[in-house]
């Protein structure tokens, strides 16, 4: 079956960067488009980014744009996020994503997700 395993969060100082990765399983990973979401606390979900099947194009939140930046290893079945010049509103929990988003809504009934991982931006 499906598994989306995600690791690398933690607290970072705001300013700071961390990766986030993503391991796939259970799928044919390179044929599918992924998806980075997050959820602050107390609010709902937030689409970040997305990326194509062959990673050749992504998207971004505006929220997010410029800081960071989505890639896929298609031989690994590995999605990350890196995430550069990380502010405090930056803390949520992150989760990558598959078939569960609809443009930019996304829905925890829909397509496949991992347990997601704790970001928290803090000095």
């Amino acid at each position: 079956q499906v598994q989306l395993v995600e690791s690398g969060g933690g607290l970072v100082q705001p300013g700071g960067s961390l990766r986030l990765s993503c391991a796939a399983s259970g799928f044919s990973f390179s044929s599918h488009p992924m998806s980075w979401v997050r959820q602050a606390p107390g609010k709902g979900l937030e689409w970040v980014s997305n990326i194509n099947s062959g990673g050749g194009t992504t998207y971004y939140a505006d929220s997010v744009k410029g800081r960071f930046t989505i890639s896929r290893d298609n031989a690994k079945n590995t999605l990350s996020l890196q995430m550069n010049s990380l502010k405090p509103e930056d803390t949520a929990v992150y989760y990558c994503a598959l078939a569960a988003c609809s443009g930019y809504v996304c829905s925890k009934s829909r397509g496949y997700w991992g347990q997601g991982t704790q970001v928290t931006v803090s000095s």
